[in-house]
């Protein structure tokens, strides 16, 4: 039985863990939950947590999973890179996205990509360096969109109107949330649409507390700690500005509409004003044979399996490398100030996590 350990530092880790989790116990190995700079209550109780590093040390994991770009250099077992999102190509991501994915920073045993060509630019990275692998294995996240029947990723609201799920990301330079709450509120409260609204858990509190108001008969507001994943098929358009989960929406073959979105491309609708935002969503609807195209390219271009069977490919790949490759790879560097910060950073988040915050 392989034991293996779910390093948790931002709420999106759930929703990305899941799966594996089911996996892991579909082979009847085991999986445990250690969280540091979150919240913990996002836990089921059938979740086992270990809430100290000693508890860690004990569980002596074979391999921990990381949604994220760090994890403890010194827990047992080799440390995985799953991902807290996909690469997005030259269509869809800046300069600025692109180098921080593809920084190397030590950490990590395995890689798992999740279409040819970030696997192409990890596996030369890992030729350059020499102290890790790469695993072409796709993103366990999408993994209960495309295991369903495509008939059922189309549902629909009980009275026929058309639902857009929102969302915006917190930073003051991009994010929509601010001045699209009117607009919002005046299309909820039409009787012409429904929304689904979730915004990003940094996002300023005055803001959220905007949108909790408005819910109501036509939007439902969701908060940051709830598995979003469920509710996409719930939509028939998504509304974002510059997120990454509207590249994990177009997976339904669904429209997305932006606003004054950073990543501009054929595969959505961006709008610069308010009044455009409306007919924008209705042409949408539509679903245009060139937009729903490129959404596609988009797609197959960040993702290459449509499977659903993503996990399983992410623990053959660690089996494979404990038993084939492990073995071959160079120590990793001993960045003495790197791990004294890791540390210290580790203290931090535990204390963020005791606190509730």
């Amino acid at each position: 039985m392989r034991r293996y350990l779910f390093f948790v530092n931002q709420p999106y880790s759930y929703s990305i863990l899941r799966p594996l989790q089911d996996e892991i116990r579909r082979r009847g190995d085991e999986a445990a939950w250690f969280v540091a700079g979150c919240s913990a209550a996002p836990l089921r109780p059938d979740e086992r947590r270990l809430k100290t590093v000693q508890e860690v040390m004990d569980y002596r994991a074979d391999a921990t999973f990381v949604p994220g770009d760090w994890v403890p250099y010194f827990f047992p077992g080799i440390k995985v890179e799953v991902f807290h999102g996909m690469a997005r190509n030259k269509r869809g991501h800046s300069s600025e996205d692109e180098s921080d994915h593809y920084r190397i920073r030590g950490w990590f045993d395995l890689y798992c990509t999740h279409a040819e060509s970030d696997t192409a630019r990890f596996q030369a990275l890992a030729e350059q360096h020499r102290h890790f692998s790469v695993a072409h294995t796709g993103w366990s996240k999408l993994d209960p969109l495309l295991s369903q029947p495509r008939e059922e990723r189309r549902r629909r609201s009980e009275d026929g109107l058309p639902v857009v799920f929102f969302a915006s990301t917190f930073s003051r330079t991009v994010t929509s949330a601010p001045v699209l709450v009117d607009k919002i509120a005046e299309l909820a409260g039409s009787g012409r649409w429904k929304f689904i609204v979730t915004l990003h858990p940094k996002m300023e509190t005055s803001v959220v507390e905007q949108y909790r108001r408005l819910a109501g008969e036509n939007l439902r507001f969701i908060e940051s700690d709830e598995d979003l994943l469920p509710l996409l098929p719930e939509a028939d358009v998504m509304l974002c500005d510059t997120s990454s989960i509207m590249f994990e929406f177009m997976f339904l073959d669904r429209p997305v509409v932006t606003f004054r979105t950073k990543m501009p491309g054929p595969y959505l609708i961006d709008v610069a004003k308010v009044e455009e935002l409306e007919p924008a969503l209705e042409r949408a609807l539509d679903h245009p044979e060139m937009l729903m195209t490129s959404a596609r390219n988009l797609c197959d271009d960040l993702h290459s399996y449509r499977d659903g069977r993503s996990s399983a490919r992410v623990l053959d790949a660690v089996d494979d490398f404990l038993a084939n490759k492990k073995s071959g790879l160079r120590r990793k560097p001993f960045n003495l100030l790197r791990k004294l910060k890791v540390r210290r950073r580790l203290r931090r988040e535990l204390r963020v996590s005791r606190d509730g915050r």
